[in-house]
């Protein structure tokens, strides 16, 4: 049992490698698309606030475009002194010749070479942007826009600086929320796919234990069924195929048993017999003749025997031929009738046959449809009691031509009908044959494009018809081997 677990495992493995990688690669997809989308959303925020301002802040300043440089930074402390939200965000002006002039930090620094700044002077919309961690560690954002020109000019520039600590911890809080909502649903599809793969691998773990010991020869083993899933219609279909195996491994047996009886009795006879005209060559030509008889009897009984098996063995291979031709069905019958009128009479039966004037040509092998004529007849009257009759009879009918033999023997069980038709199967065990007969005798007749169909009664005989297509008028002639 050890190829199983290693399969299990493989089962397993696969899951975890396809189920479980699609929703991490789809979880870590979405994480990093959503994060990305939370630090755009944000710092974009920032952007368009700064935006706003800065147009605040031109539409003041248009009003000093005229204006000399030190009506210019009274103007610049003013706005800045009435600035609201120096706390949140500092505002800085420039001069037209890049010197801050004021600031809402309250302490002027060597900021105009900021790289925002340089930008910005470089940029023929005069606005550039920055994120930067400054000389107090502070990772800030600064955007630069140049004022208005006078005479070709810039009356100088504003700046604002958002300090970006504050939304970067916010935006890591948010991605913390994502990359655990992400963890949970990866848990979640583990957990419950881990239950549902025991789900799945426990029980075919059992059907995987069960088909071996099946294979091994335990028929009786059987698994059960619970549920109307997929699972629970294999284990039914495993079940029903230990039931059919265990049948045709019993069915088996007995045909062995059968057959080896069928063999032995008349190799029993021709040994005794054999014997028997060993020692009386010369004594009694009487004996000798009976013997010799019973010998060529037997022989041909065990002939008839082997071709069974080998017509059985050729039908299960797919092999068994059919040499067609035109047939007159009426031939075929007649003699087949004539070969078993003596046996009939021995055995106390009478035989009747019912022929007609005449019947329709047949596209047939003959040989093989007297191989069928002779089984049934001989089923017949091996079923039937002493005192039993037989009739056989031949009819045509719209498109077809029917032979029916019908005995007055022990008939068949209503469980047994539909299967006497089954390879190895007896309903009759008491009474010798293979029980393949019928078997072959249906293969040959479907080959002929028939129907071998039987009735019965138990204790009232049974009756079988063969249905064969006749050749139309002017039907061309078609002779061949068929497989």
């Amino acid at each position: 049992m050890k190829s199983s677990s290693i399969k299990m495992k493989g089962l397993t493995s696969r899951w975890l490698f396809n189920i479980i990688g699609i929703v991490v690669l789809v979880v870590v997809v979405f994480q990093i698309t959503a994060s990305l989308f939370i630090v755009s959303f944000y710092y974009n925020s920032v952007r368009r606030d700064i935006d706003s301002r800065i147009r605040m802040s031109s539409g003041f300043f248009m009003r000093y475009a005229a204006a000399t440089e030190m009506e210019f930074e009274l103007g610049a402390k003013e706005f800045v002194g009435d600035y609201l939200d120096k706390n949140t965000v500092e505002v800085q002006v420039f001069d037209r010749n890049d010197n801050m002039i004021v600031t809402s930090g309250g302490f002027i620094s060597n900021q105009q070479s900021s790289t925002d700044y340089e930008a910005a002077k470089k940029q023929s919309g005069g606005k550039a942007e920055a994120i930067y961690t400054n000389e107090n560690g502070e990772n800030v954002m600064a955007v630069t826009m140049f004022l208005p020109k006078v005479n070709d000019r810039s009356i100088g520039a504003i700046r604002f600086v958002v300090c970006m600590d504050a939304i970067n911890k916010q935006i890591l809080n948010n991605i913390i929320i994502i990359l655990c909502i992400g963890l949970f649903i990866i848990a979640l599809t583990v957990a419950s796919g881990a239950l549902f793969l025991r789900s799945i691998i426990k029980p075919i773990r059992a059907i995987t234990d069960t088909a071996y010991r099946i294979a091994n020869g335990n028929f009786d083993d059987r698994l059960p069924v619970n549920g109307t899933d997929e699972i629970g219609k294999l284990c039914d279909t495993i079940n029903y195929m230990a039931s059919e195996l265990e049948s045709s491994e019993t069915l088996k047996n007995e045909f062995i048993s059968s057959v080896s009886h069928e063999l032995r009795t008349p190799l029993t006879v021709i040994q005794g017999w054999g014997e028997t005209i060993k020692t009386s060559i010369e004594t009694d030509p009487q004996l000798v003749e009976k013997g010799m008889n019973v010998i060529i009897n037997e022989s041909s009984r065990l002939s008839g025997l082997v071709e069974d098996l080998l017509d059985f063995s050729r039908m299960q291979a797919g092999r068994l031929t059919l040499n067609m031709q035109k047939v007159d069905i009426l031939a075929e019958l007649g003699e087949a009738v004539y070969m078993y009128q003596e046996t009939a009479k021995k055995q106390g039966v009478n035989i009747e046959y019912i022929e007609p004037e005449t019947l329709p040509f047949v596209m047939a092998d003959p040989n093989r449809l007297k191989q069928v004529f002779i089984n049934i007849i001989d089923n017949a009257i091996k079923y039937s009691q002493e005192g039993g009759h037989v009739l056989v009879e031949a009819t045509r009918h719209d498109i077809y031509v029917q032979v029916t033999v019908k005995d007055t023997g022990c008939g068949i069980a209503a469980e047994d009908l539909s299967k006497v038709k089954e390879r190895f199967y007896k309903a009759n065990k008491t009474v010798r044959g293979s029980g393949i007969g019928l078997a072959i005798a249906d293969e040959i007749i479907k080959q002929h494009d028939g129907i071998l169909e039987i009735d019965s009664k138990e204790g009232a005989g049974t009756s079988v018809a063969i249905i064969l297509p006749f050749i139309k008028p002017n039907e061309p002639e078609r002779g061949s081997n068929v497989e």
